[in-house]
């Protein structure tokens, strides 16, 4: 009796041979076409990395607003490219660290940022106009948007001079998050005014990083991460469009973020079959006619839900595997996981091992050289054509229930994604899953490891420096602007315009994120499964 194929983590078999007859009918002009050209399935720039590598982020931020900016002087030191911004909870939810709900959370899994002042802490010495910055926030990202500008002012750097990238990316909060704030309708307004704002104010800042890494990290399969990223895609496009924007305004400035597991193969073909479905919608669908808003343009991080505390140096191959598929994946920019990253906040040096990490395969590897190394693959082509009917397959269910908003509110994306992380961790308890160090190749007694630790006292000098704060601004000049920002949000004006002065006269970011929940509200999850 044969043995059952193996399968890809999307539930593919694959086959032990591919050959010629797998992609027999295959049309690469139509399905590959050149690099740089649709369907970008080859990659969104002709050369790629033949001219030069990659963004080398490294995600970074704990503590106060000067140990994260010691940290991000290392790193730059170290020759990371662009800086990555981690927050802390409280700070993802908009509310100050003096908040009674905060206590316990401050500067735990990132940055406390509590107010302009934090903000300049935070960049001080580094010069805005020089670095490209990416911020993982959402629910309160035209926040810190507003207070890195409100920086770059300060240093004399022009907005338009302003490069980067908030994740502002909602709707994936609601599916696998879980740091949101408002209700979706309000939150897709909210973005839609970010994107109107950035085009007048800062036309070279990314508006948008659409997001399925923590989708993935939550249990998503391949197939479901593109299909439910993509899907979050396309509301957001027709969320601005309905805003009264041209699509060809805005979309060049859409950007996405992807996890790279150890899968190699399976991967690669998910950002090549991401590429070509994104092409497609957006020339078919969206009727875009500039070819940058129709490229998929990605960060991505390696899986940190695929690190392991046992035996954490193994982590270093983990994530050197995960690094060579997104870069053969072609992504523009790469944030490779510290191996202690399953412990606690990774130490100076295990973050340096990091970038040490992309520096070897961009300096010391040949994978540079040439553009799209699998192009012709035939396990690759057959890997990525199925991906991409997998994917289009959930896209097609999404639309079917009135699109991504309708779905999240019926549950599904959330309940797929949840039935898979069930079925994968069954895997990895029966032992049909290896996990090196896990359920195989144990060791009798783990060495032990000193981790990095944030200092508790930490929250109370936050709340020092929010005494202080409140203390020395112009309180009736906060109340003004705030009330301003209220009388936007109930309206239809964009509220960045108003949200910027409130933090310029020192608004907190909890303030200006309870003036708006005392308008839109706060969404309450229902969970159906």
């Amino acid at each position: 009796m044969a043995a059952e194929p193996r399968r890809t983590e999307s539930g593919l078999p694959i086959e032990p041979v591919y050959g010629p007859e797998t992609l027999a009918d295959f049309d690469a002009a139509t399905r590959l076409g050149a690099p740089g050209q649709y369907p970008f399935t080859r990659g969104v720039y002709p050369t790629m990395y033949t001219g030069k590598p990659w963004t080398m982020r490294q995600y970074a931020g704990f503590g106060t607003a000067a140990e994260s900016n010691a940290r991000y002087k290392q790193l730059i030191a170290n020759g990371t490219m662009g800086l990555s911004v981690a927050f802390d909870l409280p700070t993802q939810m908009g509310y100050d660290s003096d908040a009674a709900i905060s206590h316990g959370e401050v500067g735990k899994v990132g940055v406390a940022i509590d107010s302009v002042e934090d903000m300049n802490v935070l960049f001080g010495g580094i010069p805005l106009g020089e670095v490209s910055t990416s911020m993982t926030i959402n629910a309160p990202g035209s926040l810190l948007l507003l207070l890195y500008q409100l920086v770059g002012e300060a240093q004399g750097v022009p907005s338009n001079r302003l490069t980067g990238t908030i994740q502002n990316d909602v709707l994936k909060e609601y599916i696998a998050r879980g740091t949101y704030i408002f209700p979706p309708k309000p939150s897709l307004r909210l973005i839609a005014d970010v994107f109107q704002y950035c085009r007048a104010e800062i036309p070279k800042w990314n508006t948008i990083s659409i997001s399925g890494y923590h989708m993935a990290e939550a249990g998503a399969n391949p197939a479901q991460e593109i299909a439910f990223t993509l899907a979050n895609g396309i509301e957001y496009v027709r969320t601005a469009v309905a805003a009264g924007m041209d699509v060809d305004d805005f979309a060049p400035r859409l950007s996405f973020f992807f996890v790279s597991r150890t899968t190699l193969l399976e991967e690669v073909a998910k950002f090549r079959a991401a590429r070509r479905i994104w092409a497609r919608v957006m020339k078919e669908e969206f009727g875009a006619k500039n070819p940058k808003s129709q490229m998929l343009r990605f960060h991505t991080q390696t899986a940190g839900v695929q690190l392991t505390a046992q035996q954490p140096e193994v982590n270093l191959v983990r994530v050197s595997v995960q690094a060579l598929a997104a870069v053969l994946g072609g992504t523009q920019s790469l944030h490779t996981n510290s191996f202690d990253e399953a412990i606690a906040l990774p130490t100076e040096k295990s973050a340096r091992l990091a970038l040490r990490t992309q520096q070897v395969l961009a300096f010391e590897t040949d994978v540079t050289a040439t553009v799209d190394p699998f192009a012709g693959s035939y396990v690759v082509e057959a890997m990525t054509d199925e991906l991409e009917a997998a994917a289009l397959e959930l896209m097609a269910k999404v639309e079917d229930m009135g699109g991504a908003v309708a779905a999240i509110e019926q549950g599904y994306q959330k309940g797929e994604i949840e039935r898979t992380a069930y079925r994968i961790q069954q895997e990895q308890d029966s032992g049909e899953r290896t996990v090196v160090g896990v359920n195989r190749f144990q060791l009798a007694e783990e060495e032990p490891y000193e981790p990095l630790r944030v200092d508790p006292a930490i929250e109370a000098q936050q709340a020092e420096r929010l005494a202080r704060l409140r203390a020395d601004r112009d309180t009736s000049a906060v109340d003004r602007a705030l009330s301003q920002l209220r009388k936007a949000a109930e309206g239809t004006d964009n509220v960045l315009y108003p949200m910027k002065e409130a933090l310029a006269a020192r608004a907190t970011v909890g303030e200006v994120c309870d003036a708006l929940r005392g308008v839109w509200g706060t969404y309450v999850p229902v969970d159906r499964f």
